[in-house]
């Protein structure tokens, strides 16, 4: 059986002795036939259809034609990136649209209360610490009093009868810059001062004059910038060219987070609106920078917005059912005090989305690759056999990644839950407290949004993989330099 047409080049294969005969035709129509000439049919690369071919000529018609590429996957069709791109750019348009309406011009300003975060703050540095009989130093100049088994009668105990530390501070920046102050440090205090330890220090202009300084922090720039510098180098030592564009969409988020979320809070515009718009920006940047622009992340951004949506809506119910404020420490109460516009509970539901798009990235980008990679194993597996497989890979990644959420949200909340502990309040108690509530929400629907994102990025993406429809015949990718001239005529075979 010969044909007049021929492919562009033909697929790789390895050296075969001439007359060998275990090549695989299969199919009429898209086999591979071979006749005297080594003609291959205009089929595609496996070649698997009804009826068998079985030759023993000698030409090329009769080796194994089957390839499977283990290069970079083929790129899908020009149907199906159109049909993507109708999605997405909208979308991407919106979210552009939606910066620039909501961008803000900076933070506002306010007068500072001097409470909390809300002080001014200089650079200082302790010069030098001299060890006093506390009872020297004490204000009242009388022996406190207390049972030494309550922690206020212990700190009045040690505070008469031990030693303190006076620390004399100077002022590393500011209008102030070289003044010196003292502080006592009491023997019972978490944080001890020791000579030459960088600090922060509050500043209070209203204070009598020694009384304006008074330290606040301790100074840990060094080894935080010193931990991300560690972390960047193994990230780009083990992840090259992808951890550089991590590296880069991690920076990218914050800038957003920093100049866009934040401040356009501050200025009174809807938390969850922001969060959305921020968040969407944050995932198409991010995504798309370490991915790659295709339709594998494509797939993984709609699969990620479709979680969000779901977190979106579950949040807005079950934060007004649950009745929470949003409202529930200093922090958030110096927030509703200096800007009383803001809605805490839309500003509790932002966090949620938020704090939920960076796992979800995570889950949404796995499946996708593990849907594209089953279907370039297996090319004739539809979509059915294709989200079957991959919910499977998924039924472990959402065991591992619940866990971790709820442990991640545990961890934070842990000294709350050991003063529960210690009240030795019932679970329910601790469960109704509003403090507690906000975390057990904020934990249920970010792991139910995970849960969804599997089976829904999974049909997604099997069903996208599975629909796809080239435009001509499939050229199969080959390492660069394989690609070498057949000879013509009956019995030769290819040269390497």
């Amino acid at each position: 059986m010969t044909t007049s047409q021929k492919p562009s080049f033909p697929p790789p294969e390895p050296p075969r002795r001439p007359g060998s005969g275990d090549g695989h035709g299969h199919g009429s129509d898209n086999g591979h036939g071979h006749g005297p000439d080594g003609d291959r049919g205009p089929g595609p690369g496996d070649g698997h259809g009804p009826g068998d071919g079985h030759g023993s000529g000698g030409g090329h018609g009769s080796d194994h034609s089957h390839s499977h590429s283990h290069g970079p996957a083929a790129p899908v069709s020009k149907h199906l990136r159109k049909v993507i791109a109708a999605v997405l750019i909208p979308f991407a348009a919106a979210v552009f649209v939606g910066l620039l309406v909501l961008w803000p011009g900076g933070a506002p300003s306010h007068e500072r209360t001097g409470v909390g975060f809300d002080r001014q703050t200089q650079q200082a540095t302790v010069t030098k610490v001299d060890k006093v009989d506390c009872k020297a130093v004490n204000a009242s100049g009388e022996t406190p009093t207390g049972a030494t088994s309550t922690a206020e009668g212990s700190s009045a105990q040690q505070q008469a009868t031990g030693d303190c530390k006076k620390a004399t501070i100077r002022v590393d920046t500011g209008k102030d810059k070289g003044r010196t102050f003292t502080e006592i440090v009491q023997p019972d205090q978490s944080r001890q001062l020791h000579q030459g330890q960088k600090v922060v220090v509050a500043y209070e202009p209203s204070a009598p004059k020694d009384l304006q300084y008074s330290v606040s922090d301790v100074n840990r720039k060094f080894p935080l910038a010193l931990l991300a510098g560690i972390f960047a180098v193994v990230t780009v030592v083990v992840g090259r060219m992808r951890g550089v564009m991590a590296l880069i969409a991690l920076a990218v988020s914050f800038l957003i987070l920093t100049f866009f979320i934040l401040p356009a809070i501050l200025q009174g515009s809807d938390p969850l609106i922001v969060a959305i718009v921020g968040a969407s920006a944050i995932m198409l940047i991010a995504l798309y920078m370490c991915h790659g622009l295709s339709a594998r992340t494509s797939v993984a951004v709609i699969g990620t917005l479709l979680s969000l949506v779901l977190i979106g809506v579950l949040g807005s119910m079950f934060i007004g059912w649950a009745a929470l404020t949003g409202n529930t420490d200093d922090n958030t109460g110096l927030i509703h005090g200096l800007y009383p516009s803001i809605d805490m509970s839309g500003l509790l539901l932002a966090g949620v989305i938020i704090g939920s798009l960076g796992v979800l990235d995570d889950v949404t980008v796995t499946q996708t690759s593990a849907v594209w990679e089953l279907h370039e194993a297996n090319p004739t597996m539809g979509w059915r056999g294709l989200y079957r497989a991959g919910i499977r890979i998924g039924r472990d990644h959402i065991a591992s990644v619940v866990n971790t959420l709820v442990l991640a949200y545990a961890g934070a909340a842990l000294p709350l839950l050991l003063l529960f502990s210690i009240a030795q309040s019932s679970v329910g108690a601790v469960a109704n407290s509003e403090l507690v509530a906000e975390e057990i929400v904020r934990t249920l629907i970010g792991s139910i949004g995970l849960v969804a994102s599997v089976p829904v990025t999974t049909a997604l993406a099997a069903l996208v993989v599975s629909a796809d429809r080239p435009g001509g015949p499939a050229v199969p990718v080959e390492p660069a330099g394989s690609r070498t001239p057949v000879r013509g005529g009956r019995g030769r075979r290819r040269k390497r």
